[in-house]
């Protein structure tokens, strides 16, 4: 006589939701997760992020059909009592399924290969033009080169953290350290631990730590509160000096922007020297010396402090450019306060995010940021492939009511001031109230 299954309700499995005793459930089944949390390759803040709800569609979203036979040694005996599935989670997992039959997330053509020629070519000739020339307005331009170097040396660390981008892990591995921590910097480790929350809880104010940048931006008045960051396991706190700062955000961000490496290269720094676990540490802060060893050198080169410094704010302005990229398609978007629920992913992901309009040539600007819907909502999705896949996207949103908010790179710049802008004026009045999302009315507006 085969056995009856064992029913938890909702409730009782969002007990099961922190350290140590952490359940989820994938596709109605319960899995304890609680020892292997440590383990997971995304981190634990993800699993702790969703601990105590379904994870079905970000599980999926993740996580390649092979993950699938590894998850019976979780399984807790238990099913979840009134499982079900919306409608708009059901043509997600079909577009899932499609995409896998077409081959779509194996194929990756050759995008990192010319990414990776562009950036030792572009470092090539930024360092020609240092050792060679000795003009001013020569090494003026290879500070911008080698901005360019970095930004593209920033779609492959992208890439290469949600895919793989190299022939095996190894290479993969080898690629992310090198166009991470050798040339610009910046820990991958880090960096796939603040992305992964990221996507994770796409625009949650104490979640998302894309969004948590206080004291000097803030894009929502309920960040006036004071709001306690997941991420970062602090409060964030909106004092006097925060609420100064943010209350010329909008005139600030450009500037601030140019400079925002710099707290790339402090996170990366603060993470490689604290007590947290951290995956493969040696090659990590390997990596990151060997960057501080070889741009102050390659800066020595040039004939005087003024030309030196002069090519470093170069460097970091024309860089700037990638960190507005990465702020457009979230801070004029909808935000929320608390964790995702899980049963709602593919409104999270649609509703948080904006897209980039562009012709096909100017891909190479964008690095795939530009069909951020796509990638939030695919994000194994090799890039070249986001555009091929956005007519399917549209469709589902279209169907299911789902927001697709589709701008110009100039409209998303104007978009992204103006949430910078109406929260700065918030902040010099409380007793403002708040407007509706930019976004919307931007839609509503042109149509």
């Amino acid at each position: 006589m085969a056995e009856s299954k064992r029913y938890i309700s909702q409730e009782d499995l969002s007990k099961h939701n922190r350290r140590g005793d952490l359940w989820i459930s994938i596709q109605g089944k319960i899995y304890d997760v609680s020892d292997w949390a440590k383990d997971h390759p995304g981190g634990e803040l993800p699993l702790l992020s969703f601990s105590g709800r379904d994870v079905t569609d970000v599980f999926i979203a993740y996580h390649p059909g092979t993950a699938w036979q590894y998850l019976d040694k979780f399984f807790t005996g238990y099913y979840l009592q009134d499982y079900s599935v919306s409608e708009a989670s059901k043509d997600y997992r079909k577009l899932v399924s499609e995409f896998s039959k077409m081959g779509l997330f194996e194929k990756k053509g050759h995008t990192a290969f010319f990414t990776l020629f562009s950036v030792v070519m572009l470092f090539a000739f930024s360092l020609y033009g240092i050792l060679c020339s000795d003009s001013t307005l020569v090494h003026l331009g290879c500070g911008g080169l080698m901005g360019c170097m970095w930004i593209q040396s920033g779609w492959l660390g992208h890439d290469s953290g949600h895919y793989q981008i190299m022939s095996s892990p190894r290479f993969n591995r080898f690629a992310q350290i090198l166009t991470g921590n050798c040339l610009a910097g910046i820990s991958i480790a880090w960096w796939k631990k603040n992305h992964n929350a990221h996507h994770i809880c796409c625009n949650s104010l104490d979640f998302d730590p894309d969004l948590q940048h206080i004291p000097f931006f803030v894009v929502s008045s309920k960040l006036f509160n004071s709001i306690t960051s997941y991420f970062y396991e602090r409060k964030l706190k909106f004092d006097s000096a925060a609420r100064f700062l943010v209350s010329y955000q909008h005139w600030t961000f450009y500037p601030v922007m140019c400079l925002a490496r710099i707290n790339l290269f402090a996170q990366s720094i603060i993470l490689l020297s604290s007590k947290r676990r951290v995956s493969n540490r040696g090659q990590e802060i390997l990596g990151v010396l060997l960057y501080w060893i070889w741009y102050p050198f390659l800066v020595s080169f040039l004939p005087n402090w003024g030309e030196r410094i002069m090519f470093v704010l170069a460097s970091f302005a024309v860089t700037g450019i990638q960190h507005v990229q990465f702020c457009l398609n979230h801070f004029s978007s909808s935000v929320y306060v608390g964790p995702p629920t899980g049963t709602d992913w593919c409104e999270k992901q649609t509703m948080g995010t904006l897209d980039i309009s562009c012709p096909s040539w100017m891909d190479w600007f964008h690095g795939g940021l530009q069909f951020q819907i796509e990638h939030h909502l695919f994000p194994r999705l090799p890039r070249r492939n986001l555009r091929k896949v956005a007519p399917f996207v549209k469709e589902l949103c279209k169907k299911h009511n789902l927001p697709y908010n589709c701008v110009s790179f100039w409209m998303a710049n104007v978009l992204t001031i103006g949430t910078l802008r109406t929260a700065a004026l918030q902040a010099r009045n409380f007793a403002n109230p708040v407007p509706k999302n930019l976004v919307w009315e931007a839609i509503n507006t042109h149509g």
